[in-house]
């Protein structure tokens, strides 16, 4: 799951002014904006949506206008079928299209993955950050598999909750027990309400495996982050990420579970982007 690198999991609030774009296939795309300055667009991953980058925009938008979109599927934005990974790269160029042509991504596990696909596609890209890509390198491998199919098999029968629990234990890795406790808990209608989504995510993440003749293409100057809370597999595979693309860069900061507070994430975003 990929809540926490931009302040939690889904959130609410008063909400900035909805825009919406038309991607490719004709799905309507809804983005909201905030702050002044270059375009950064913040690409969530499993279960978020744009309130869940909101923390995040808001401590970005003194330097940057700040950008958080639903991806496909997901709160005010469309879900034209049949899905494609290619149709959400789709939608994250028409978004860059619509807030000047041209942007820096911020991208969170699953989301980071597709973050770099778009850029390895050529969307115009003026930087690129990856936050915790589940990608399985070195020792790590074979410790994720693809479940997209069996997810979408849950979702076609309408049982979000096992979809949810299904992608919490196999795909997060969290403990039964762990996820027994959190059906409880005010936050799982939250997490069921999106769950149609997670076989997309499943198939942006190809089961963790490591795209490095397609990282090895982009030409986007790129940042990899990690957190010091975070399981190994996934800081090496920050870094792995980060070698695999040519001038890539990475970094470490303190933080829980695939999660850095936006006061700290922020000001690192900023001096790589602007120096």
């Amino acid at each position: 799951m990929a809540g926490g690198a931009d302040g939690g999991g889904i959130v609410s609030g008063t909400a900035p002014t909805v825009e919406q774009v038309r991607s490719a296939d004709g799905t309507p795309v809804a983005y909201e904006r905030s702050g002044a300055g270059p375009a950064i667009i913040l690409v969530g991953g499993a279960f978020n949506d744009r309130g869940t980058t909101r923390a995040l925009g808001d401590a970005l938008a003194p330097d940057f206008t700040a950008v958080g979109y639903d991806r496909r599927g997901r709160g005010q934005s469309g879900d034209t079928a049949p899905y494609a990974v290619d149709r959400e790269i789709e939608d994250l160029a028409a978004v860059v299209d619509a807030v000047g042509g041209s942007a820096a991504l911020y991208g969170i596990s699953s989301g980071a993955i597709l973050a770099a696909l778009a850029a390895a596609q050529g969307v115009p890209l003026t930087g690129l950050i990856l936050f915790e890509p589940p990608f399985q390198v070195g020792p790590h491998v074979g410790i994720r598999e693809d479940i997209s199919a069996r997810l979408s098999e849950r979702i076609a029968a309408d049982d979000r909750d096992g979809a949810v629990e299904m992608f919490l234990v196999d795909s997060v890795g969290l403990p039964a027990e762990a996820v027994a406790g959190m059906r409880a808990q005010p936050m799982w209608g939250s997490l069921t309400a999106i769950a149609h989504t997670l076989p997309y995510d499943a198939l942006v993440s190809a089961g963790g495996s490591f795209p490095v003749d397609r990282l090895g293409t982009i030409t986007t100057p790129t940042l990899t982050v990690d957190s010091t809370g975070s399981p190994q597999w996934l800081r090496d595979a920050s870094r792995a990420a980060a070698d695999a693309v040519p001038g890539g860069r990475s970094i470490s900061l303190d933080g829980g579970y695939h999660e850095v507070p936006p006061a700290t994430l922020a000001p690192a975003l900023r001096e790589f982007l602007l120096g």
